[in-house]
């Protein structure tokens, strides 16, 4: 009894295991997609793209043109900056040029000036004041808020607190017949200084070409080159030797020539005759004068003592060719007649008189 209880139980447990077990799953699935659709990606990408490409631009050509909405805003500022910043520029070019210049001269090579260009020697010749006109403007501007003052002042008066690298082309002519006018006011009384030599050389040979030369130029008539060639042999000698010359003579050759009145006047006035002797040699190497461009033609004008407004270039290349055939025969023994060819050759010179004495 007890067996068949027990298989009566088994059976009824084996009747229920098909109760027990899961359920099957159908054998298709739908897949769900959680990614979104490539088209519209993609097509997002680039409307994205386009918007920030179009901010930047439009962001880039703003900066570009900021320049124009600041000088509409504040003129006065902006054209305060662009003079200092173009300034700046010009004026560390050419003390990097100059500095090189220096280390070629410098060298222990023979002829060194023959390394260099005409523009090189002026350079050379004109960076020094340069120098010493902007550096206390630069040496203030470095103190805490100081350029906020001293910018706006040199600004005010460029002539007297700028160079030549912060001009603009009306201020570099009006400056330039400035400083030159100042020059020519010398000539007169450097004239008086040569004349009041002439009774010193009574009895030399050359005494009376010597008198008929200052005799044209008192009475307004320029000499002609080979005249003054002919009384070369007087610059080598007393009284007209560079080293015979009494202090006043001395003092308006150094103001004729832009010289300070400091010391070693004499050593100054003979460097002087040095560097435009190796300008001049520089303008022939370089093809002569009548290959110079106009500007250059004026500034070496400027530099020899010649007013060269209103003249026409023919003028100007026939007196740069006179001036060139005095310094190409002058040795280290004349060098004074070089330093007086400013009213040797220009004294009675209609556009210097214009200059000297306006008409009434």
């Amino acid at each position: 009894m007890t067996q068949a209880l027990l298989n009566r139980c088994r059976m009824h447990t084996l009747s229920l295991f098909p109760l027990l077990k899961p359920p099957k799953m159908p054998t298709t699935v739908t897949q769900f997609h959680t990614t979104p659709n490539p088209h519209r990606k993609s097509l997002y990408k680039t409307e994205s793209k386009k918007i920030r490409f179009f901010v930047v631009h439009r962001y880039l050509e703003y900066l570009k043109n900021y320049d124009k909405v600041l000088e509409r805003s504040f003129p006065g500022a902006m054209r305060v900056y662009r003079v200092f910043t173009v300034g700046i520029k010009d004026f560390a070019q050419d003390l990097k040029d100059y500095f090189r210049i220096v280390r070629i001269l410098n060298s222990p090579t023979k002829d060194k000036f023959k390394s260099l260009t005409r523009r090189e020697i002026e350079l050379y010749h004109q960076m020094p004041k340069d120098m010493r006109k902007v550096a206390p403007v630069l040496l203030i501007s470095a103190l805490p808020f100081a350029n906020y003052v001293i910018f706006p002042l040199a600004y005010l008066f460029p002539r007297i607190f700028l160079s030549r690298h912060f001009w603009n082309l009306q201020q570099r002519a009006e400056f330039s017949i400035y400083y030159l006018r100042g020059r020519l006011v010398n000539n007169r009384p450097l004239f008086r200084c040569v004349q009041g030599e002439l009774d010193k050389i009574r009895g030399h040979r050359l005494y009376y070409k010597w008198a008929e030369v200052l005799g044209m130029m008192g009475s307004g008539v320029q000499p002609k080159v080979e005249q003054i060639l002919q009384c070369k042999d007087l610059f080598t000698c007393e009284p007209y030797h560079l080293f015979y010359l009494k202090g006043k003579h001395v003092k308006h050759l150094l103001k004729i020539h832009d010289l300070h009145m400091g010391w070693f006047r004499r050593s100054r006035l003979i460097e002087r005759a040095v560097i435009l002797q190796e300008m001049d040699k520089a303008i022939v190497r370089e093809g002569g004068v009548h290959n110079m461009p106009q500007d250059a033609l004026k500034h070496a004008c400027y530099i020899r003592g010649l007013n060269p407004m209103n003249m026409r270039n023919e003028d100007m290349i026939n007196w740069l060719n006179n001036w060139i055939k005095i310094s190409s025969v002058v040795d280290r023994e004349s060098w004074s007649l070089l330093l007086h060819c400013p009213i040797l050759l220009a004294y009675n010179e209609p556009s210097n008189w214009t200059l000297i004495y306006k008409p009434k």
